[in-house]
């Protein structure tokens, strides 16, 4: 019933714009396909606002379009695949964030991740592609060692303690990760880790810090958890 609703109140939207059903439908289609698409050949990393309003502009200028589209796809990915496409606001390195904020527009900071509705347990047992689990234990290994260092390490700590458990920086045909740096790397496109070169007293270091994909209260749920486990 709501979702009638919701529906009727989008079809006033657009006819007062100017945009028919039937072009409204094919935009939406579009960015659902988008999406889905891009969420299973990147790896789940997120995906930008402002790729999906380039989309949805591409053949029309209305300003309150893209909007209006987008809560519509996210409403129907939720409704008819069972599929959350959440929202997350980039965070920026804290060093930044004590200097002058760069210039940032709020579509800019935005994107997109697509997470299952279902229950964990059951999506564990039916869905869950056991050839990448290997990945979610790495993800929690690492951003937890980030998480009790207080958010923020150095790169030559992290692996420091990865290498207590078997995983050297120089490994590029890793049994399990294969290029273990690489694997690294897919954190920081994936938005759970950010990677930022500053001066430290013996010259230019990396430091890795939690985010927003790891500092969202889902995953922070998930994270006390593990570390509770490990205690």
């Amino acid at each position: 019933m709501f979702f009638d609703y919701r529906m009727a109140t989008y079809n006033e939207e657009y006819s007062q714009i100017g945009v028919s059903r039937e072009e409204k439908d094919k935009l939406v289609g579009e960015v659902i396909r988008f999406v889905l698409f891009k969420t299973h050949q990147n790896s789940g990393c997120p995906i930008k606002r402002e790729e999906l309003t380039q989309l949805i502009t591409k053949n029309y200028r209305q300003r309150s379009l893209p909007a209006l589209v987008i809560n519509e796809a996210r409403e129907k990915i939720s409704n008819i695949f069972g599929y959350e496409m959440k929202e997350l606001q980039r965070s920026r390195p804290s060093s930044n964030k004590q200097g002058r904020a760069p210039q940032q527009s709020a579509v800019e900071a935005k994107s997109y991740i697509v997470l299952s509705q279902l229950p964990a347990d059951i999506y564990s047992k039916y869905i869950e592609d056991k050839k990448t689990s290997h990945m979610t234990g790495f993800t929690f290994v690492v951003i937890s060692i980030v998480h009790l260092a207080g958010g923020k390490i150095s790169e030559e700590n992290l692996w420091h303690h990865l290498r207590r458990l078997g995983l050297n920086e120089s490994d590029e045909n890793n049994a399990v990760f294969g290029n273990t740096k690489q694997t690294l790397e897919m954190l920081v496109h994936q938005r759970y880790l950010q990677k930022e070169k500053v001066n430290g007293p013996e010259g230019n270091i990396i430091m890795y810090e939690l985010a927003e994909r790891a500092l969202d209260e889902s995953i922070a749920e998930k994270l006390k958890d593990y570390i509770g486990q490990a205690d």
